[in-house]
């Protein structure tokens, strides 16, 4: 590959692009991320911080460093590649720029063997410095062609690709080197240079999937290490090999299609994906259906685009009820499909075949049948079976039912069972058998969605249900309920009042006749005929009674007939009481207060009468001409029709109570009167108009021996509480006598006594285990410290030494050891007043002693004397009966 030659004219410096236009020659296909030339950009004073752009961003972008790189992978056409790289100063803003051309390389004809081991040698472009003057002549840097490098090559390492050399290393000696990526930047060491040929070469096989081109630099410094080419760049390209099988994204692919689908319908896509070149035919793929199962109704039911992978049907007849599933075996092939040369892999595809609604719904029977029971709602009365051939639980198989004809009156539905998808006939409207005794009722069912087109079935199924009413017995009913009835009251005991029947609407039913019963009667005032319901009064009829509410009395009455099972209806009897003049009005209040003096002295005093209008008010008031102190004392005007006033007539009256009889009239015709007395309080008042204490106590009627029986009760009171707190101090003060007088862990009458503990709870926790060993072998300083200790344990004081047993005493010593022993505690003064734990001696374990039955005291046991017991004390009575009560 020809280096590119450009020239250029003395100048002197100048920030800027050396030139206008700039032009390349690369590669016809260009990957993404590929390096393509390297632009110069000169700065005279070497600070100014540059950023590159490019007026083609998509396709190219251009580096801090000058490097041109390819944005996206593209095929370069025949026609020059143009776009303008741009410059700008970060600090002045001032932009300069340059016009590249890019001209892709010509298709050379496969080189011989001989041309492919021929090692091309990159020479640096020269610089002639003018030393008399500032300008110098500079040759325009080449591009160097990119280098083709395959992947996956055998060697032998390291390979030689090019040989780098300036022709100025003929008067100096040079050394060369190379930087960037994959030399002495990670991954290091791949290509390696000769210092001092310049030859470069390569350490290992490459791997395009990894690394697709390498963008190295060559420099060229003499011994001293002084720079005397500018660097060059070098692109390495490693050529794509079909070292990569495709891979499918996943190895099985679930799609879906409906039956009935026409031919040409989209199914599903699959894809796999190749590591080799994409843009090569290493990585593009074909695809392929090897097999179809099951293969019916045809073997080739589906096709697949052999590129893009798209999977659709080719032939008609897809039906979910005859095959609801179809498994492919795809298989993708890189070299385009080549069989003989490209790599292949498989995957499955799983289509379903979903449903659509091709099959109405279809009753099982032309008719069904169904009863139910006369006046029942909310009762299912048949069953309607449907069958369906689509996919249960879908729209395509629940079924909707509607009645088309036979229930005007809706007294049917018809809800379908979410699980059967059966047709559940209900009732909702009570149904009388006297009126209606059969029902046949046409129903259709369909399903939620409509049919699919095309398909050649009614969209609906019908049928009819015939449905017959069962007669039972029903309860009699009252006409009318409630009954009114327009009454004077007073009407007496004995009267007939009315007549309440009932009706029995089992015209149908052979039974006798109802009986008839009171439920309900609040004032016991009616009895009813059983027979013919013939209702009396028991009472007079009273409409001031607590029973009557506004004018009117309620009754309940119950009518029953005798079928199976008997039924009974009940019916309600309103009297309307009429108001007759019955009562005579009552003064109210019935007390009242006023002073002894004339002024103030006016008592307000109410007529009230339970007669209801024109038998009460307006009121007459009149005080009786006997005794004639009333009228002497007393004068009553009247103020309104209910209302009067009561005052005194003189200027004093003493102080007491007075019986004022006032004599009150109605309005009814004939009137009716009556003589209330009112009791009157007079008292001595204060300034304002009111009693004083003393006064209300006699007004109130509260006298001596009132007041007296008060104070009586609350002394008595005084003293049992006094005699109870008294009763309990002395209760007290006993107890506590008791307890000095006897203390509980001496009584021996009602008590525990403890003779010995094995185990203990929070008080007995801190326990000598020294005192377990043997005696002989305890520390002196092993001595229990004073702590919590049991309540029958001895004190630690100063005590009396007790007799030690030998180590293997003599069976006959064990008397006299046990004597001196006793004597010892007998001695001790810190011994308790009663039994304790008292350690003799530690035996071990295993004693050489035999059994304490076999041991004989050195004289018999009745040759001693074990009277002494008695005197021991009670603690001590059951050893003295053993042993000293005689042959007993």
């Amino acid at each position: 590959q020809a280096p590119i030659k450009a020239t250029c004219e003395d100048m002197s410096c100048k920030t800027g692009f050396p030139e206008d236009v700039h032009s390349a020659v690369v590669s016809r296909s260009v990957h993404g991320g590929q390096p393509l030339l390297n632009v110069r950009f000169r700065s005279c004073d070497g600070n100014k911080k540059i950023h590159f752009g490019s007026s083609e961003p998509e396709d190219f972008r251009v580096g801090e460093d000058g490097v041109v790189y390819a944005e996206r992978s593209f095929q370069l056409s025949a026609e020059p590649t143009e776009f303008v790289v741009s410059a700008q100063d970060k600090e002045t803003q001032e932009e300069w720029q340059m016009r590249v051309k890019l001209t892709p390389e010509p298709a050379f004809a496969e080189a011989s063997e001989k041309d492919q081991k021929k090692i091309e040698d990159i020479i640096f472009p020269w610089q002639q410095y003018k030393h008399s003057s500032p300008l110098k002549r500079q040759k325009r840097d080449w591009v160097i062609p990119p280098i083709n490098l395959p992947e996956n090559s055998r060697g032998p390492f390291p390979q030689e690709l090019v040989r780098i050399r300036s022709d100025r290393d003929k008067s100096l000696s040079l050394r060369y080197s190379v930087t960037g990526p994959g030399a002495d930047q990670p991954p290091t060491g791949i290509f390696i240079i000769n210092p001092i040929s310049g030859q470069l070469s390569v350490t290992k096989p490459l791997d395009r999937e990894q690394i697709a081109s390498f963008h190295l630099r060559a420099h060229a410094v003499d011994v001293n290490g002084n720079q005397v080419e500018n660097p060059i760049d070098i692109v390495i390209n490693v050529i794509d090999m079909n070292d990569n099988r495709p891979e499918f994204l996943h190895q099985v692919w679930n799609g879906t299609v409906p039956e009935g689908s026409k031919p040409g319908t989209y199914v599903m896509t699959v894809t796999a994906i190749d590591a080799d070149d994409p843009n090569a035919q290493n990585g593009m793929l074909r695809y392929r259906i090897l097999s179809q199962a099951p293969s019916s109704p045809s073997p080739n039911m589906f096709t697949i685009n052999n590129e893009t992978g798209d999977i659709i049907t080719v032939a008609a007849g897809l039906d979910r009820e005859k095959v609801q599933q179809y498994t492919l075996i795809i298989q993708a092939t890189d070299m385009e499909g080549n069989p003989t040369y490209g790599l292949s892999n498989t995957a499955t595809a799983v289509i379903t075949v979903t449903d659509v609604n091709d099959n109405p719904p279809e009753f099982t029977a032309m008719t069904f049948y169904g009863e139910v029971p006369e006046n029942r709602v909310d009762v299912i009365v048949a069953n309607l079976t449907v069958t369906d051939k689509d996919q249960p639980h879908t729209p395509a198989w629940n079924a909707m039912y509607r009645m088309t004809g036979g229930d005007p009156t809706g007294r049917f539905t018809i809800l379908t069972d979410p699980n059967s998808n059966d047709g559940l006939v209900t009732v909702v409207k009570p149904i009388d058998f006297e009126t209606n005794r059969m029902f046949v009722l046409t129903v259709a069912a369909e399903n939620q969605v409509p049919l699919a087109k095309g398909i050649q079935h009614p969209p609906q199924s019908t049928a009819t249900v015939s449905i017959t009413v069962i007669d039972v017995n029903e309860s009699p009913y009252f006409v009318p309920n409630p009954k009114l009835v327009r009454q004077e009251e007073g009407l007496l005991a004995g009267s007939m009042l009315t007549t309440f029947t009932a009706q029995d609407p089992d015209r149908y039913m052979q039974q006798t006749s109802l009986r008839y019963s009171k439920l309900s009667d609040p004032a016991n005032w009616l009895k009813i005929d059983p027979v013919n319901g013939q209702i009396t009064t028991t009472a007079v009829l009273d409409r001031e009674s607590i029973y009557v509410q506004n004018n009117m009395y309620n009754a309940t009455f119950l009518a029953s007939d005798n079928g199976i099972p008997p039924m009974s209806g009940t019916g309600t009897l309103q009297i309307h009481l009429l108001d007759i003049n019955d009562n005579a009005p009552q003064v109210n209040p019935k007390e009242a207060t006023t002073c002894e003096t004339l002024q103030p002295n006016a008592i307000n005093i109410t007529a009230v009468d339970p007669d209801i209008d024109p038998n009460a008010g307006p009121f007459a008031f009149e005080l009786p001409d006997t005794p004639a102190s009333i009228k002497r004392n007393w004068t009553i005007v009247r103020i309104s029709g209910d209302h009067a006033q009561l005052s005194l007539r003189i200027r004093f009256l003493e102080a007491g109570i007075y019986d004022v009889p006032i004599v009150i009239t109605d309005s009814g015709n004939p009137h009716a009167s009556s003589t209330s007395m009112l009791k009157v309080k007079v008292c001595q008042c204060d300034i304002n108009g009111d009693c004083t204490d003393v006064d209300r106590i006699v007004g109130a009627g509260l006298g001596t021996g009132a007041i007296i029986a008060i104070l009586l009760c609350i002394i008595i009171l005084l003293i049992l509480v006094l005699m109870f707190v008294v009763w309990m101090k002395r209760r007290d003060k006993e107890r506590q006598a008791k307890q000095l007088l006897i203390d509980p862990e001496d009584d021996v009458r009602d008590n525990i006594l403890k003779y010995d503990e094995e185990g203990g709870g929070e008080e007995d926790q801190d326990y000598d285990l020294s005192q377990l060993q043997q005696p002989d072998t305890v520390e002196p300083d092993a001595i229990k410290p004073v702590g919590i200790r049991r309540l029958d344990e001895r004190p630690i004081h100063a005590e009396p030494q007790y007799p030690v047993r030998s180590a293997a005493p003599h069976p006959g010593d064990i008397g006299d050891f046990i004597n001196e022993g006793l004597k010892a505690a007998d001695n001790d003064p810190t011994a308790p007043p009663y039994d304790s734990l008292l350690v003799f001696d530690y035996e071990g374990s295993g004693s050489t002693a035999g059994s304490l039955s076999s041991l004989n005291s050195s004289s018999s046991g009745g040759e001693q004397d074990y009277d002494y017991l008695n005197d021991w004390g009670p603690r001590f009575k059951k050893l003295a009966d053993m042993y000293g009560g005689g042959d007993d």
